[in-house]
């Protein structure tokens, strides 16, 4: 079977950026459950003006449209209270360093991160029941438009009452697993 190939590599500023900036959201996010501005808004600004000063206006529109896809993605997420605040702009700070197409491997490989994280976190708390019965709350809710917190406390991060992760630290092993295969195997 053949795969896709993936997106190209970045420059080296650009991996140290990114990597440095979800090193730092993981620990925080371990620590305090929240990823702060002061690291966000800076990430966001980096990555925009280090892809600018490196490929002028191609730059500019690259990490606009990857901070663009971000937002737009994380911002769903966000008002189905799937995502805190902190998600949403730690995606927008990658997104706009790597551009879209990486980002997007980077969503999927996140994706998959929290999917097993989650899978683990529940079988060991022996909720696995009840979490196949969330998913179809959040399924039928959102088949009639609802959202999924408004039938279930449970589904809303901002109440005590479900179990969640830390993102950004699932973000951060998604972009680190996703640079380190990109050394490896993208083309140059």
């Amino acid at each position: 079977m053949n795969l896709p190939p993936l997106p190209p590599l970045p420059p080296l500023a650009i991996r140290i950026l990114v990597e440095i900036l979800v090193i730092i959201a993981a620990i925080w996010d371990i620590r305090t459950r929240r990823i702060p501005n002061w690291l966000t808004f800076p990430g966001v600004l980096l990555g925009v003006g280090v892809n600018t000063f490196l490929f002028e206006f191609s730059g500019l529109k690259f990490s606009l449209i990857g901070l663009g896809l971000a937002l737009g993605v994380y911002l769903v997420l966000y008002l189905l209270h799937a995502m805190g605040a902190g998600d949403v702009k730690l995606m927008a700070a990658v997104g706009a360093a790597v551009g879209p197409a990486s980002w997007f491997v980077i969503l999927l490989l996140t994706a998959i991160a929290g999917a097993v994280a989650g899978l683990i976190l529940v079988a060991f708390k022996g909720r696995l029941h009840r979490t196949f019965a969330n998913v179809g709350i959040i399924l039928t809710s959102l088949g009639r438009g609802r959202a999924p917190y408004k039938e279930s406390p449970e589904l809303d991060v901002n109440t005590d009452q479900g179990m969640r992760l830390p993102h950004g630290a699932l973000i951060a092993i998604a972009t680190l697993g996703f640079l380190v295969a990109e050394l490896r195997w993208a083309p140059r």
